[in-house]
């Protein structure tokens, strides 16, 4: 006997994993026969065998769930990363990291096609998508030893996004393999190191005038307090020269 809490999805099946891994798996099933939009939590919580309070539990939206599948590729590439030749070239690296999440996420090219799909129709969806991306572009730069922090660092995370979102895209085409998506990464790469390199030696070239400004910008906050104790040293000296008993 169950309570109402603990009911499964009507039929559903029970999920034999946990709850969170079951909902991941099966909004992506779900994807390769339907549009997104299409898909609601009852679908996915049905699909995955749990009651939707456990679907609750888990996560608070269908957007949730995809981030948690973004999550999981994460887990799968960067657990299997540790020390994965630390002497190639920083170009070489990214590839190999990159390479190995192209392989992780092979069995859900169907998905992933339906979810660009649907994120080319919808501007928001489309900049919550790019958010998540963007976050996991950062711990594949981190896996490749590559700096993501700081302005450039900025500009590295958006445009690898930007790369692997072309990527993408050739890879879900019909007419596409895993050897042409390597061939699309190859050239995305080529093409994001030489804007680094420019971006960078523009980062080099500007560094004094930011430093100068970072310097004049703490003076004149300092000076800008400064003149505020002032001002409120005159206006105590006045206050207390106004005072009826201040000759007494």
């Amino acid at each position: 006997m169950t309570t109402s809490g603990e009911t499964i999805q009507k039929g559903a099946k029970p999920t034999a994993g946990p709850p969170r891994d079951a909902i991941v798996e099966a909004l992506m099933r779900l994807l390769e026969r339907r549009d997104f939009a299409e898909v609601g939590i009852s679908d996915i919580a049905r699909e995955a065998g749990v009651s939707l309070a456990d679907f609750r539990d888990c996560f608070p939206s269908k957007g949730a769930v995809l981030a948690g599948f973004s999550r999981k590729i994460d887990r799968k590439v960067l657990d299997g990363l540790s020390g994965l030749h630390d002497a190639a070239p920083a170009r070489e690296r990214l590839y190999e990291v990159l390479r190995r999440r192209l392989e992780a996420m092979a069995p859900y090219r169907d998905a992933l096609a339906a979810i660009l799909r649907w994120a080319k129709s919808d501007p928001l969806a489309l900049t919550a998508l790019n958010r998540e991306v963007v976050n996991s572009m950062r711990f594949m730069l981190e896996a490749a030893d590559i700096d993501s922090e700081g302005a450039v660092g900025a500009l590295k995370l958006q445009g690898l996004a930007f790369a692997w979102a072309r990527v993408l895209n050739a890879w879900c085409q019909d007419d596409c393999d895993m050897s042409d998506a390597l061939s699309a990464l190859d050239r995305e790469l080529d093409r994001g190191e030489k804007f680094i390199d420019r971006a960078e030696d523009l980062a080099r070239l500007t560094a004094p005038l930011r430093d100068l400004a970072g310097s004049l910008f703490r003076a004149g906050k300092h000076e800008h307090r400064a003149h505020e104790h002032d001002d409120e040293d005159d206006g105590h000296r006045h206050r207390h020269d106004g005072h009826p008993h201040a000759s007494a």
